[in-house]
Parts: C-alpha cells; sequence; structure tokens
C-alpha cells in the first residue's frame, strides 16, 4: 500500500522531530540524522521508536 505524499510533509521523526524520507521498496520512514526507519502497516506509519529499525551507515550511503 502506498503511502499519501500528504501525509510525509506532515509527519516528523518522533525521536528529534525531523523530515522523514518514504523508502518505497522498504515500506518505511527513514530518520537520517537518528539513522531509524520507521515502518509502514497498512499504509499507516508506526511512529514509535521502540518499532523503529536502526540503520547501519552502509544503508544511509548507498
Amino acid at each position: 500500500m502506498a503511502l499519501d505524499p500528504k501525509l510525509l510533509d506532515i509527519v516528523a521523526c518522533p525521536v528529534c522531530k525531523g523530515k522523514l524520507n518514504y523508502d518505497k521498496s522498504k515500506q518505511e520512514l527513514v530518520c537520517r540524522f537518528d539513522r531509524l526507519a520507521y515502518p509502514l502497516e497498512e499504509g499507516i506509519p508506526v511512529l514509535l521508536e521502540n518499532r523503529a529499525r536502526h540503520l547501519p551507515l552502509e544503508e544511509l550511503n548507498p
């Protein structure tokens, strides 16, 4: 399920309040600053730090 682009404009990282980037292939919202990826469940962001995946540096620098 796709993420509504309007939603991406208003959501923010719950940790740093920064911008999130949408990774369509992994269905995640990514905070590059905190190196966290928040999952989407049925198109709805799960913005809970304890549900986020920690990103290795290699994954941030393709």
